[in-house]
């Protein structure tokens, strides 16, 4: 087996596609049931349309039609995957008991990408989610690449030299990372030599930068890795390929973009990497059984005032009331930190020279064809991480990384409290509120009848993320889920599904309090 391919492997993994650009297109098949759409036509559902938050759409009338209840379970069980942590002579040693993920498209190709995998060097676990804008390239590009950039990162010294001279000897490689990913999941085969080439530089340079017996901080280890990354997808884009599809791939994915949120949780040390709008929430459980929120990520967008300063202190007085226009970047991107997305970083003349030198078929990218308005100092944009850092206690529960799809639907405590439900089994009954809506007697019955049935049948899903984003979807004004609701939201024709929701990806991970606990008294002794 060559090398390149022997580091990149690690071990038992999904099925690679080679087919070109065609894994943006192999996940369509996976995604809606065989179905066809009916005649255009107006439903009573009435459904509040979504702001496209990186794109723009004409508006367009709402079509939808009625799926039976397996047809919708068909749809939201199409991506699921869980993974529980191998016990070792009946115990589990591991912080983490296991985590569950899920994934539903709005867009066709979906943009959002997941990853999860262990580092076999560390022991650490490293769960991802990435949200994509301006296609799926780059999405798929960090869904690939960034855990190896972190593994690397967060090698001694002392290994980068063996797995170099590995590498120098034409030995084989021992993996770095144990991938834990769905069937529908998929690796690049023509771009694995670029991919592992572009890595190997970087550890050469980790090498030369380091010291032997020194051990990298997870924190400076996972700053570097986003920020590598990040610079290796624009040199490559800059440098070109002689194999064209390579050429264009890489230019794809520079000019696309995508945010990330990362976790690397490692006994009770949690670290959570950032950049972008997905977010990163903590479940905590109360002493009275009832769950709160505890927000581990800050969104990088118009809403938060730090990153709106940040912006704004990075580029001339001149620029002060253009470089964020109606909340976005230049009047264009929403959120403020991202991968790729060379067009809000390189300057005019640099994307004009690589435009004119790149393939014919990326002048057919709407999303090439313009420079953004008022584009006088970049970069604008950077894809350098905020890490935060939480020591786990056994109260915390669970985490809840999720693109911002899901945060756009439910608010943090409402995703934390439906998980937490779900977990232990225990329907926690809120005061029923019904707003500001005058409800009659028998509406009120109805909607207590409707609670109880949702109570005994509440916890059908195998899967907490499926579960969650069934809420997301299909909840109602009373905070139940829907089924007429969720049936038409999951009907609608792909031209319309992004006008009312956004792809939507979560990865759960619950925790084991009783290891986390012992822990805990092992390091305060």
């Amino acid at each position: 087996m060559p090398v390149t391919s022997q580091l990149l492997r690690g071990l038992p993994r999904a099925k690679v596609f080679a087919s070109g650009l065609a894994p943006c297109q192999h996940h369509q098949a996976h995604f809606f049931p065989v179905t066809h759409w009916p005649t255009s036509r107006q439903t009573s559902l009435v459904l509040e349309r979504r702001q496209p938050s990186r794109s723009y759409q004409s508006s367009s009338v709402l079509c939808s039609y009625n799926l039976t209840p397996p047809q919708v379970n068909s749809i939201l069980k199409a991506n699921e995957y869980s993974f529980k942590v191998p016990e070792f002579d009946g115990k589990n040693v591991s912080s983490v008991l296991g985590f569950e993920s899920n994934q539903l498209p709005a867009n066709a190709p979906i943009e959002d990408r997941r990853s999860a995998a262990t580092c076999l060097q560390t022991r650490g676990m490293l769960l991802g989610v990435f949200d994509g804008h301006a296609g799926c390239a780059c999405a798929q590009a960090l869904c690939e690449r960034l855990f190896y950039y972190i593994a690397v990162s967060l090698l001694p010294h002392d290994t980068l030299c063996e797995l170099e001279a590995a590498v120098e000897a034409g030995r084989p490689l021992s993996p770095i990372l144990q991938w834990h990913k769905h069937p529908n999941d998929y690796f690049s085969r023509e771009a694995q030599k670029l991919y592992f080439n572009s890595l190997r530089t970087y550890w050469q340079e980790l090498i030369d930068l380091t010291s032997p017996g020194e051990i990298p901080e997870t924190r400076e280890a996972l700053l570097s890795a986003f920020k590598r990354l990040d610079n290796d997808i624009s040199l490559e884009a800059q440098v070109g390929d002689p194999n064209a599809f390579l050429h264009y791939w890489v230019l794809r994915v520079a000019f696309s973009g995508a945010t990330a949120c990362v976790a690397h949780i490692d006994g009770r040390d949690l670290f959570i990497a950032n950049a972008g709008d997905a977010r990163a929430v903590l479940g905590v459980q109360e002493e009275d059984g009832s769950f709160t929120a505890h927000t581990l990520s800050n969104d990088h967008s118009a809403q938060n005032e730090s990153e709106v300063a940040r912006i704004r202190s990075e580029h001339p007085p001149s620029e002060r009331k253009t470089v964020i226009r109606q909340d976005r970047l230049l009047g264009l991107l929403m959120p403020f930190r991202a991968f790729g997305d060379v067009k809000f970083k390189w300057s005019i003349e640099l994307q004009k020279r690589v435009l004119e030198s790149g393939p014919d078929q990326l002048h057919e990218n709407e999303h090439t064809k313009f420079i953004p308005p008022n584009y006088h100092t970049p970069p604008y944009l950077t894809a350098e991480p905020e890490i935060t850092h939480h020591r786990l206690r056994p109260q915390d529960r669970f985490m809840v990384i999720g693109s911002d799809g899901l945060w756009e639907t439910l608010h943090r405590q409402e995703v934390v409290r439906i998980v937490g439900e779900y977990l232990t089994g225990v329907h926690q009954c809120q005061p029923l509120k019904v707003g500001g809506y005058k409800v009659t007697l028998g509406q009120m019955q109805g909607l207590l009848e409707e609670r109880k049935t949702r109570m005994s049948s509440a916890f059908e899903d195998q899967n907490s993320a499926t579960h969650l984003i069934r809420h997301a979807v299909g909840n109602n004004e009373f905070g139940t889920v829907d089924h007429e609701r969720l049936s038409k939201m999951l009907s609608l024709p792909e031209e319309l599904a992004r006008m009312y929701r956004d792809d939507i990806t979560i990865i759960i991970t619950q925790f084991n309090p009783h290891v986390i606990g012992a822990q805990r008294q092992e390091g305060q002794s």
